[in-house]
């Protein structure tokens, strides 16, 4: 077990280079499922998520192969089961995205439920639904069997939610079903649109990439490909939130300012402006941060959505940043029950933060917070708790680590490089 241990109060200041977007490489892994030909992957973050879904892969026949850094190659000419092994499952929620391919290409997938963050109810529904309506049986006991004996077939149907890896699976098993698929309110964020490019390149036709309904013209027979996955936007978010919290002057290269619209606008109501040059997304040092109040003096509020709304991955980010903006907001997690169960650890850190219900909770900035021993409960939170530490007067240490790994690589080693006083420390066994 390892932890991190911050002294706070230091500017983050320097340039930084986004990871690939941990969002888009999992469903990408995956489809590497659809094709006996070679998948090459480029700008693939090397995270405790990606490993964990490369696992399951190897471990139901595919050959994995990093080609460098961050290019991997993928072969599952030699896949020769379709039950995907629990264990490995537990480790990681993504690990469902395997359904879609192994139905699309062998007729039959075995899933046991998946694991991952504990911020709530993530519902299966919508990709079960989704399996259904393409014709393939669904049966439930403590594991998820899914069969489809004489193959998919094209289907119009209609999401009852907007599901980011529901609307993968679907895409997934799509463009392997000859003939059109509709999918209608489908989720369209970055990772999801970056997914149908690749698939898109082995062979599907699909139109309607970022919008909410998807026609999807697949092929009995898809091919390998070449495919660079996009930068972070979410650690993007991460990385402006740090810079600012902090007080420094950061520029993030080679970010894309069409998936940072809204993001901008949320943390622009906490007073973070945020500058683009070119491909580069700039933050200027010792903004003054205050909130911005709505028409009529009233509290603003940060809420997120679908996409193209506020993502839910920077909701816990945005609560932490508002600790050290003048004024009052509103932050309402509308997604997850769970995710803003957190705050106790920033409020025990000095954040005056009012917990009004699961979802929703008013913070008054700015805080003077100090150093606390904290756990990371999940990948954001973790960031969330981070960004506060490195703010705070003291000395932190932050637990649990493993969770910020699954979604940041190197992280204290990339935040040492822009100024932070971060260590990675092992933790003593705690023995029974």
């Amino acid at each position: 077990m390892q932890k991190l241990v911050i002294e706070g109060g230091q500017p983050l200041s320097g340039n930084v280079v986004p990871a690939g977007n941990k969002n888009a490489a999992l469903p990408c892994i995956a489809a590497a499922l659809l094709t006996e030909d070679e998948v090459v992957l480029e700008n693939v973050p090397r995270i405790r998520d990606v490993d964990a879904m490369l696992s399951l892969l190897e471990n139901l026949g595919v050959t994995v192969d990093w080609q460098g850094d961050h290019e991997l190659a993928l072969n599952a000419s030699g896949v020769d089961h379709q039950d995907v092994d629990q264990e490995l499952a537990n480790r990681i929620r993504a690990s469902f995205l395997l359904a879609g391919p192994l139905l699309a290409r062998f007729g039959r997938a075995e899933m046991p439920p998946p694991g991952g963050d504990v911020i709530g109810r993530r519902r299966l529904d919508p990709h079960l639904d989704a399996f259904t309506a393409l014709g393939a049986k669904v049966e439930i006991d403590r594991w998820i069997t899914i069969t489809a004996s004489g193959g998919l077939s094209e289907a119009d149907f209609m999401m009852d939610e907007p599901s980011v890896m529901a609307t993968e699976n679907a895409l997934l098993a799509a463009s392997m079903t000859p003939g059109e698929t509709v999918i209608r309110n489908a989720a369209s964020e970055p990772h999801v649109q970056n997914l149908a490019r690749m698939l898109a390149s082995m062979g599907a036709r699909i139109d309607g990439i970022g919008s909410n309904v998807m026609h999807v013209h697949g092929s009995d027979r898809l091919h390998g490909t070449r495919h660079r996955i996009s930068p972070d936007h979410i650690e993007v978010g991460s990385f402006i939130a740090l810079a600012a919290a902090t007080g420094g002057e950061m520029r993030i290269k080679d970010t894309d300012a069409e998936d940072l619209r809204m993001t901008r606008l949320g943390f622009q109501r906490l007073g973070v402006e945020i500058l683009f040059d070119g491909n580069d997304t700039i933050v200027p040092a010792n903004q003054e941060m205050l909130v911005k109040n709505d028409a009529g003096e009233m509290m603003p509020k940060i809420e997120d959505g679908p996409w193209p709304a506020f993502p839910a991955d920077l909701t816990s980010i945005a609560l932490a940043l508002a600790t050290q903006s003048q004024g009052s907001v509103m932050i309402h997690e509308k997604m997850f029950e769970n995710r803003l169960f957190f705050v106790d650890k920033l409020v025990a850190m000095g954040a005056n933060i009012t917990l009004c219900d699961p979802h929703r909770a008013i913070v008054i900035g700015r805080s003077r917070l100090r150093g606390e021993r904290l756990e990371s409960p999940d990948i954001r939170a973790g960031m969330a708790l981070l960004i506060a530490a490195l703010c705070a007067k003291g000395t932190s240490e932050i637990g649990n680590i493993t969770q910020i790994d699954r979604g940041y690589e190197n992280i204290d080693q990339r935040l040492r490089e822009l100024g932070a006083h971060i260590e990675r420390i092992a933790t003593e066994p705690v023995h029974a």
